[in-house]
């Protein structure tokens, strides 16, 4: 598996998220916006921009840890819908998005991308939520 020696994540996601750990390819990050429970996944590749850019198997194995976000999503927030993409229109660096959709949150039922203005997690919130997210995917924040 790639070491991610040469990775670095796109300022723009360093400045929006917070980081709840590494898998094995993805960097795990929470979106700091308390409307929505956002989770993004940026493989740790340098120089990614579409999801064809890796090789199959690491498709699958970016597809195996979606998978795993997904669930922990599920079970923490019991969405009526989960969001899942990789658009890239802003942030060309490869990320993919995760969000716990409610039929009663801010932007139901249009995408969460760019609706309103984000309001951040106090830092009790945060760290709150940075636990029971690392709880629920079996990773550490360290």
């Amino acid at each position: 598996m790639h070491d991610g020696k040469d990775f670095a994540l796109d300022p723009r996601l360093a400045g929006d998220t917070h980081f709840v750990g590494d898998l094995q390819l993805s960097r795990v990050l929470l979106m700091d916006d308390t409307r929505f429970a956002w989770l993004i996944l940026v493989p740790r590749h340098a120089n990614l921009r579409e999801l064809t850019d890796l090789d199959i198997a690491t498709q699958q194995r970016l597809l195996s840890e979606l998978n795993r976000c997904a669930h922990a999503m599920q079970s923490l927030f019991t969405p009526d819908k989960l969001n899942i993409a990789a658009l890239g229109n802003v942030v060309e660096q490869l990320h993919v998005h995760v969000i716990a959709r409610h039929m009663q949150d801010a932007a139901w039922p249009r995408p969460a991308w760019g609706f309103g203005e984000r309001e951040p997690y106090a830092p009790d919130a945060r760290d709150t939520r940075l636990d029971a997210l690392r709880r629920a995917l079996e990773i550490s924040g360290a």
